[in-house]
């Protein structure tokens, strides 16, 4: 069976263009369509591609965009890109497939890929280990990294010392081997020379000048790749640099050095003269990191997520140069941290960077501290806009969870999230920590506390009750409530359960676990989890056991307005996770912008309205309003009332309740008082929570939050000035491996366990049945 089939629109003739959005528009060719299922296999698929263009299946290489992204092309070389291509377009029936004709050059060496599986090839090539090499020092950022030019066919980097290396978010360690740089096959294609052209003349000769060591490599290294031909060091340093080329008795040289009293280079000597033919007879080219950086940079700051392997693709067909996936690595850390700033730098900016907060936005609370060593420890910030859109329109509920930060230093962020008029997301404070623990918590709480100085009402937070949370809670903010975050206590739950539960058994069981928790009675209470004691008594006790008066609708005595989880902030967590790689005052700046544009657009939105009631609110409303056609209400002299239904409930108009308690658990009336108040000649719209009204939600976004124009560190001219504070980033580093992710629900434990159709067991199914038939 073929499973999924797409038709696969293959072009072949036309050009690309770029629009002003960066993506690619392709024009002209022609274009035939060849019905592609998962049984095809990639070289079927190309053979056929080639009888239908009638091309030669060498030269050509298939392409196509992924659904959605039209500025970057996926190649397709083998089964399983060929396979995926088709997963992709998934919910589509054509896919649109790109013929590339590419010229072949004929090499004069084999062109081998830089990988750790060729390593073994390529050392074949290389002179034995007591063969002289010429060993100079490249400077690159403060860094000493040695190149070992070699008079062989290959430019070969070795670095002495083990490098930690993180890629895609897992870190592994490479030992001092040989990172070959190779030739492009095509190196004299037109494109190349045309990509390169630019710098032909960035070496003039003799009297030119350049204003540091640093730039005349730089320069020397372009000029080398334009000119194609490889050159080495015989001297390097800070001063004086003299490059003769690679080739064996070629005459060209160069000789800069220092002018005096100045910092200036110049070109002192150079013969600009070739004898080895240039290119017919080089085979490598000069390419540092940073010297990657300096090409992808501005591509980077288009396309922050340019991967790797695209820059090693890029830089192979624009400048025939074949790098590794390392080399194009660390040479996208560099020219990120030339765009971005400095990491470390970046937590010695904390100081003035709270100041500035502060400062430009009167009223807000941002403070910080360190360790005993000055390295980093934790970061508060909460805006004016945030605070006083809490204090004036959102209900005196707050959200606390955490998410893990995959930067280099990882670390946590902290939040304290409220819920809007319309349930939306608020975002009140945050905090950076080394780590998620206790005593941060603690300190976290204590800055929340005096950001909110001025509020006086009891706080309801939703929370998990463990990380220490439950005492801080009840310290710090004395009269609170805290309700336990039902989605922590489901998964403590299964995973203290000592028994093993179908998927089925364990659904019923979780399903029963809710229906405790929202239960708005103390016997509806009862009555759930002495179902989940048929199941299993070890799971009644927990329940028991657990503090339920702080979760359990039934016996709270906060108002939680029926949010039970604490995971509410996920608009805010995802705002991190888009920023959780930029050095840290960037990150808190991308989170500064966001609560800004969400501000601002949630203001002009809520001017659009008409209703009373937020627009999800006037919709719970109306489903409520629909409810009481059925009821009866039985009229009385007092503001007691009995309405009759499926149930029979009591209504008090004056104190805003019913003995369902559906009207205290929400802050909105329930169909039981709908009715009462439909009765007795009374808008439903007077007996709703404040909270929920049109007019408080303008209040919640009614400050801005101002732009922070420019928080780089001044210099300081006072030592003893409270900015001049030193701070180091914290020692964590990136871990090896993927890094966590947050849960979100409880996917871990409602996950199916497989199910034999056969003999209805667990753990395998029909086809790797072991029971007889």
């Amino acid at each position: 069976m073929a499973g999924k089939k797409i038709i696969a629109i293959c072009q072949l003739g036309g050009e690309f263009e770029t629009e002003k959005d960066g993506s690619l528009l392709y024009k002209g060719g022609d274009a035939h369509a060849i019905d592609v299922d998962e049984q095809v296999t990639f070289n079927d698929f190309k053979t056929e591609v080639a009888e239908m263009f009638n091309c030669s299946i060498s030269t050509m290489s298939l392409k196509y965009f992924l659904p959605g992204n039209k500025k970057t092309l996926i190649t397709i070389s083998n089964d399983k890109d060929l396979k995926r291509m088709i997963k992709f377009h998934g919910d589509s029936v054509t896919a649109d497939v790109f013929v590339i004709i590419e010229e072949i050059v004929e090499p004069d060496v084999s062109n081998l890929p830089a990988s750790r599986s060729s390593r073994t090839t390529l050392s074949e090539a290389l002179p034995p280990v007591d063969a002289p090499l010429d060993v100079v020092e490249d400077i690159v950022d403060g860094t000493n990294h040695h190149i070992i030019p070699l008079g062989a066919p290959l430019d070969v980097i070795v670095d002495t010392n083990h490098v930690d290396v993180t890629i895609d978010d897992a870190q592994i360690e490479l030992p001092a081997e040989i990172s070959p740089i190779l030739p492009f096959v095509g190196s004299n294609d037109e494109k190349h020379v045309k990509a390169a052209q630019q710098w032909q003349n960035t070496i003039t000769g003799v009297g030119q000048r350049f204003s540091s060591v640093h730039e005349f490599r730089e320069l020397l290294r372009k000029y080398a790749i334009a000119h194609q031909f490889a050159f080495r060091y015989k001297k390097n340093d800070s001063h004086r640099v003299t490059v003769k080329c690679k080739a064996e008795g070629c005459p060209w040289r160069i000789h800069a050095s220092r002018l005096s009293t100045t910092q200036l280079i110049c070109i002192k000597k150079m013969n600009p003269t070739h004898t080895c033919e240039g290119a017919v007879v080089t085979t490598g080219h000069q390419a540092t990191r940073s010297w990657v950086a300096s090409i992808i940079k501005e591509k980077l700051k288009v396309f922050p997520n340019y991967k790797p392997k695209d820059i090693v693709n890029d830089i192979k067909q624009d400048y025939g140069i074949q790098l590794n996936y390392f080399q194009a690595w660390r040479g996208k850390e560099i020219a990120k941290e030339q765009l971005q700033g400095s990491y470390k730098e970046a937590y010695n900016q904390l100081p003035f960077f709270c100041e500035k907060i502060m400062e430009t936005n009167p009223g807000s609370l941002a403070t910080f501290t360190t360790k005993e060593d000055s390295s980093f420890h934790r970061l508060f910030v909460s805006f004016h806009a945030s605070l006083c859109g809490f204090i004036q329109g959102c209900r005196p509920l707050l959200f606390l969870d955490s998410t893990p930060l995959k930067s280099k230093y990882q670390g946590s962020l902290l939040a304290a999230t409220a819920a809007d008029g319309d349930d939306g997301v608020f975002p009140v404070a945050f905090a950076v920590v080394d780590a998620e623990t206790d005593d941060n918590w603690h300190w976290f709480l204590i800055q929340l506390k005096s950001a909110l100085s001025e509020y006086t009402c009891p706080i309801t937070f939703v929370a998990d009750k463990q990380k220490g949370l439950r005492d801080s809670i009840a310290e710090i903010f004395k009269c609170s409530f805290h309700g336990y975050c039902l989605r922590y206590l489901m998964e403590q739950l299964i995973k203290d359960l000592k028994g093993q539960f179908s998927h089925e058994v364990r659904r019923l069981m979780i399903e029963d676990f809710y229906a405790a928790a929202y239960a708005a009675k103390p016997e509806d209470f009862q009555r759930s989890i002495e179902s989940i004691k048929s199941i299993s008594l070890e799971a009644y006790n927990w329940i028991l056991q657990s503090e339920y008066v702080n979760w359990a609708n039934a016996f709270f005595q906060g108002a939680r307005y029926n949010h039970m989880t604490s995971n509410f902030g996920e608009l805010f967590y995802s705002w991190v996770s888009d920023a959780h790689e930029l050095p840290i005052t960037q990150m808190v700046d991308v989170i500064r912008g966001k609560i800004m544009e969400l501000i601002y657009t949630r203001r002009a939105d809520s001017n659009q309205w008409s209703s009373r009631l937020a627009p999800s609110m006037e919709e719970k409303l109306e489903k409520e309003s629909v409810k009481m056609r059925n009821l009866q209400v039985l009229l009385s002299a007092g503001r007691t009332f009995e309405v009759r239904g499926d149930s029979i409930e009591v209504v008090d108009i004056d104190r805003w309740e019913c003995s369902c308690k559906g009207w205290q658990l929400t802050g909105l009336p329930c169909c039981h008082a709908i009715a009462v108040l439909s009765c007795i000649g009374c808008s439903p719209y007077d007996y709703c929570s404040r909270y929920f009204t049109t007019e408080t939600y303008r209040s919640t976004y009614s400050q801005p939050i101002h732009p922070i124009p420019d928080f780089d560190r001044p210099v300081q001219k006072d030592s003893s000035s409270q900015l001049a504070v030193t701070v180091t980033p914290p020692p964590t580093r990136r871990p090896p491996g993927r890094p966590t992710t947050k849960k979100i629900g409880s996917q871990d434990v409602m996950k199916r366990q497989l199910q034999c159709s056969r003999c209805k067991g667990l753990g395998h199914n029909k086809s790797t049945c072991k029971e007889p038939l």
